[in-house]
């Protein structure tokens, strides 16, 4: 049992191991579940070794003072406000059993509710610490123009009003939300709508605070109040819906009150009505303690425990960490999935997917061109372009020129080579397709029809890249102010992806949905790539209306996703998991779980994995339950020998302790 909570323990670790730990050790819970831990592992050997019991008799003393105080002192306090709680409960359990001799059993009971509450206190404390944390995207600062004299002044972002007008230059965030009245540049805003490329802005265009400006100076005109940002938003919304799930914690400590003040008054007459009766005092003390050993929740919460704990620490080594025992149980509840698109279904990144030459240029020749300008340039089409062309002989470039929103010109070889946007240029790209009522955006120009690989000796990946033609961006290649081609861009689809999409749909009632704040036509391919339907297609969505839309689905949702602009879903699901590697801080500290891989098609496997645990929690508790009664019957309507007591207690114990460490296998996740 002590493995499982270690190996558990450890697959709650994310892959910031050193802040992590840093954050556990700051936690006084978990300060002393590790000492109550450690003081157990050490007397356990020495008690099994038939030691003195002056060698582990005060080690275990040290593991009920450290697991047992904090419990005990919370159980007090709710004594006084005439209310019992099961925490109360338990150190009474525990100091019976070591009472009548049985001090391990008590120590481990006290071991398992220290840690549990440690773990809760960990996943609160850094859930709170990343939704303040979000707030510092929003810059601290904003440069104002003064009305009566348009000069400018810095000032706190949280001073601003609507109707102020900000200036925001190359490479600062925006500092609220509002609309550009002149000037253009492009706009990461990724953390607020999940969209992969940065957004051309221009006069008219809406942008919002936190994101990051490109290339071109704007001036924005204050729209909303800085506490009603976008950003602001999502962190009510973060911090709404995770106090919408304290009813289920409400009703449980109802049922836990219910069965102390049950367990109790049981006790005291177990106690007292033999000895009205004129039974001796120490053999009415003997029953009430046989009693309480009994029937004591030691063995509910091995049975409930156990299956969860080693369904965590297996669904760890592979990849998919799961933050409590409570998240593994609805994991498999879900009935209903939803889906983000960009770095969740997608790789979230571009690719150049085809080249497309004019009859004077080679593939490989007009690719060189385009990757030699695009060089020096950092944006995310450059970087694509030129990783394509790494094989390739590139010239340097000369006369480097970005004008953002439009493209890059350079001087390559003695010609002038200008990579940008077909609008720019007035380019009508021949032979595009559409998605059915799905409107064409400014994200791209519709990817031509027909246009073959490039044979270029593998320096351009292959055509059949999971993104058809229809969808993606187009850059148009011109040398000397001639088109010479084009160059075909898309996010390509994860590897996988639709075979996990169809693997949930085989566990989930309901069919999925795609909740994504991308343009329809990128919305609509993915899904049809992946199988889910047109009609689940929600796109364009900011992240209150992404939190908005998995409210509105039926049933128990299922969310993945892995920005900012998640975080408000993942928080309003019934369980959210985020993508480890490309996932940001928030939606790695919102979510129930965490794909340190990225790899979807551990999500089917981790929720048959849940199931299995749920069924070996009703196992078990059914098992716990035969016991507890049948010992609890024999002690009332006969004379239950008090070693047979501890004995029955402690072998259904054992027994639902070991069938659910069966879930520990390597089989039974393949078998999931």
């Amino acid at each position: 049992m002590c493995s499982c909570m270690v190996r558990a323990m450890s697959a709650l670790i994310p892959t910031r191991a050193g802040a992590v730990r840093t954050r556990l050790l700051a936690l006084p819970e978990a300060r002393w579940a590790i000492a109550a831990t450690a003081a157990f592992l050490l007397a356990l050997p020495l008690q099994l070794l038939g030691s003195s019991a002056w060698l582990w008799g005060p080690l275990y003393a040290a593991a009920y003072v450290a697991g047992g105080w904090e419990p005990a002192l919370e159980g007090l306090r709710a004594l006084r406000e005439k209310t019992l709680d099961v925490d109360l409960l338990m150190i009474v359990a525990a100091l019976g059993a070591a009472a009548i001799g049985q001090v391990m059993d008590g120590a481990l009971l006290i071991v398992i509710f220290a840690t549990s509450g440690a773990v809760e206190a960990l996943a609160t404390a850094r859930t709170e610490d990343s939704v303040r944390g979000l707030l510092d995207l929003a810059p601290p600062t904003a440069t104002r123009l003064r009305p009566e004299s348009s000069t400018e002044e810095t000032v706190a972002a949280a001073e601003l009003a609507i109707g102020d007008i900000v200036v925001v230059r190359p490479g600062e965030r925006v500092g609220a939300d509002g609309r550009v009245l002149d000037g253009a540049s492009e706009i990461d805003q990724a953390t607020i709508t999940g969209e992969p490329l940065p957004v051309p802005k221009a006069a008219g265009d809406e942008v919002f605070a936190g994101t990051l400006n490109g290339t071109g100076a704007l001036r924005v005109r204050v729209e909303r109040d800085p506490s009603d940002s976008v950003i602001a938003r999502v962190v009510a919304l973060v911090e709404e819906a995770s106090r919408t799930k304290a009813p289920t914690q409400l009703f449980v400590e109802r049922i836990e009150h219910r069965y102390a003040l049950g367990m109790v008054a049981a006790t005291v007459l177990v106690f007292a009505v033999p000895l009205a009766f004129g039974a001796q005092l120490t053999d009415a003390l003997l029953r009430a303690m046989t009693f309480m050993i009994v029937a004591s929740p030691c063995a509910v919460v091995l049975a409930t425990m156990p299956p969860l704990l080693s369904a965590i620490a297996n669904a760890g080594r592979h990849g998919v960490l799961i933050k409590s025992a409570a998240v593994m149980e609805r994991l498999g509840q879900a009935d209903t999935i939803a889906y983000d698109k960009t770095g969740t279904l997608t790789e979230g990144t571009p690719h150049l997917i085809k080249v497309i030459p004019e009859p004077a240029f080679s593939e490989n020749e007009l690719l060189a061109l385009a990757a030699s300008a695009e060089h020096r340039s950092e944006h995310p089409i450059a970087r694509a372009i030129v990783a394509a062309a790494r094989d390739l002989a590139c010239e340097e470039a000369y006369d480097f020129r970005a004008e953002p929103g439009r493209g890059v010109t350079a001087t390559v070889g003695g010609r002038e080579v200008t990579v940008g946007s077909p609008e720019h240029f007035g380019e009508q790209v021949p032979g595009a397709s559409h998605v059915p009522g799905a409107p064409d955006t400014p994200d791209g120009a519709a990817v031509p029809d027909g246009a073959a690989a490039p044979d270029s000796g593998g320096t351009v990946p292959d055509s059949d890249s999971s993104v058809p033609d229809s969808d993606g961006t187009a850059v148009v290649v011109r040398v000397d102010g001639v088109r010479a081609g084009w160059l075909l861009l898309a996010d390509r689809l994860r590897s996988g992806a639709p075979t996990a999409v169809a693997e949930m749909n085989r566990l989930t009632t309901a069919p999925p949905a795609l909740l994504t704040g991308d343009n329809r036509r990128a919305a609509h391919v993915v899904a049809e790539q992946t199988g889910i339907p047109s009609d689940g297609v929600r796109a364009g969505l900011l992240p209150h209306e992404k939190s908005a839309a998995v409210g509105r689905l039926n049933g128990n949702v299922l969310f993945i996703g892995d920005g900012v602009n998640d975080a408000p879903a993942l928080a309003a699901a019934h369980t959210g998991i985020a993508m480890g590697r490309r996932g940001s801080d928030l939606a790695l500290e919102t979510a129930d779980a965490v794909l340190v891989h990225d790899d979807l098609t551990a999500v089917p496997k981790a929720v048959a994995l849940s199931r299995r645990a749920r069924r070996l929690v009703v196992q078990n508790l059914c098992i716990a339950g035969v016991f507890i009664t049948g010992l609890v019957i024999w002690d009332l309507a006969g004379h239950l020998p008090l070693p047979l007591g501890v004995a029955g207690h402690e072998g259904s114990t054992i027994l639902v302790g070991l069938n659910g460490l069966r879930l520990l296998r390597e089989r039974a996740w393949l078998n999931s």
